[in-house]
């Protein structure tokens, strides 16, 4: 099976318009531009352009993976839980004649919107190019393969695969992760607080080093 593609917080935050609109949920990672063009110029849409590169979990009951409900105390009734309003979708409070319900499979079920999960936890490598000096400090996904990393790493180096990626003198296994190959921060819990604090960023990175193997491959 292929492997899913993760993404880090920070990526899925840069996809916050109309004509651009990510958000997570529940660990999934979805685009709803085509939803938003759908639904442009509708009341509906509105919530949801608000959260526009953001985690949405909140909206979400973990067990059900369906929007959370509550009782209301006027009515007795159920209903689902939208402080930011009713959105697409969702069914209006009352029997109306007017709201279509023909759209089968609710936006948050429907599979064709999902591109990607968004990683549990992030983490901060650099990448040292021992041929000409260069270095490049990336944040990627602690899901993420070796492969999956130089994929990140071609904008910066088009001949990235045509190294050796090594981690203190020992090759590393390209198909495995960070952790696998036993790249572990010491401050792995306080990863968070360091990058955000004053601390040198520097004394925590780990290093990662590419040694040329005289093969211009490029992707």
């Amino acid at each position: 099976m292929q492997r899913p593609k993760y993404f880090t917080p920070k990526e899925v935050s840069e996809h916050n318009t109309l004509e651009d609109l990510w958000v997570s949920f529940l660990g999934k990672v979805c685009d709803l531009s085509p939803l938003a063009t759908q639904y442009k110029g509708d009341v509906l849409i509105r919530p949801i352009v608000e959260c526009a590169g953001k985690d949405i979990s909140h909206w979400f009951c973990p067990r059900t993976k369906d929007i959370r409900t509550h009782v209301d105390q006027l009515t007795c009734c159920v209903k689902y839980f939208t402080p930011r309003g009713r959105f697409v979708h969702i069914p209006p409070p009352c029997p109306r004649t007017d709201w279509a319900n023909d759209f089968e499979t609710p936006w948050w079920r429907d599979r064709r919107y999902e591109v990607g999960l968004l990683s549990s936890k992030t983490r901060w490598i650099r990448i040292v190019n021992t041929l000409t000096a260069q270095k490049q400090i990336l944040e990627v996904c602690s899901e993420e393969t070796l492969d999956e990393i130089l994929l990140r790493y071609l904008k910066y180096n088009s001949h990235a695969a045509s190294y050796t990626w090594k981690f203190e003198g020992f090759n590393l296994d390209m198909s495995r992760t960070l952790g696998d190959n036993g790249i572990i921060s010491e401050h792995e819990d306080e990863d968070e607080e360091l990058y955000s604090s004053h601390v040198d960023q520097d004394l925590f990175i780990p290093s990662i080093c590419l040694y040329f193997n005289d093969d211009l491959t490029e992707f």
